[in-house]
């Protein structure tokens, strides 16, 4: 019995350290550290910015089910921000598209080039397909911080 205690006591540990999110202020959303996103060059004020939060496992970025958290924040103006309170300090990654016709889908034209704007943190280049995790990837300490990220076309 103890022994099988003891097997089980590395994962209670993981599972505690595991990465939350949540949006700021929402109910049931962490206390711990913000993440502000700031996403500017919108080319239209129209439909939303898409913006997802992924939290420090590489195989999770941009996968269908990997992300922590996203907001659908409507458009106003050429800028959109939105706020994520995460359970801990840690690496994350953020992805943004400009979902101008707000179909809650990324559309791509027939030669599945982006139709829609996009972005990531560290305003990551995406010369020949996506950029990796370690480009996008960005460093929350316990005061919590700032992504500015710019729009393509």
């Amino acid at each position: 019995m103890l022994l099988a205690m003891l097997a089980l006591a590395p994962l209670a540990s993981v599972s505690a350290a595991e990465q939350v999110a949540g949006i700021c202020g929402a109910p049931g959303a962490p206390n711990g550290p913000r993440i502000e996103v700031v996403v500017s060059g919108a080319r239209k004020v129209a439909g939303n910015m898409t913006i997802t939060l992924y939290g420090s496992r590489p195989d999770a970025f941009l996968a269908r089910t990997g992300k922590l958290a996203r907001q659908r924040v409507p458009l106003h103006s050429t800028q959109a921000e939105a706020c994520f309170a995460v359970s801990t300090p840690g690496i994350y990654a953020v992805a943004v598209y400009h979902d101008e016709n707000d179909d809650h889908d990324f559309n791509r034209t027939l030669l599945g080039m982006p139709a829609e704007g996009y972005g990531f943190s560290n305003d990551a280049p995406t010369v020949i397909g996506l950029p990796s995790f370690d480009s996008v990837r960005f460093q929350v300490g316990p005061e919590g911080g700032r992504v500015p990220i710019r729009l393509r076309y």
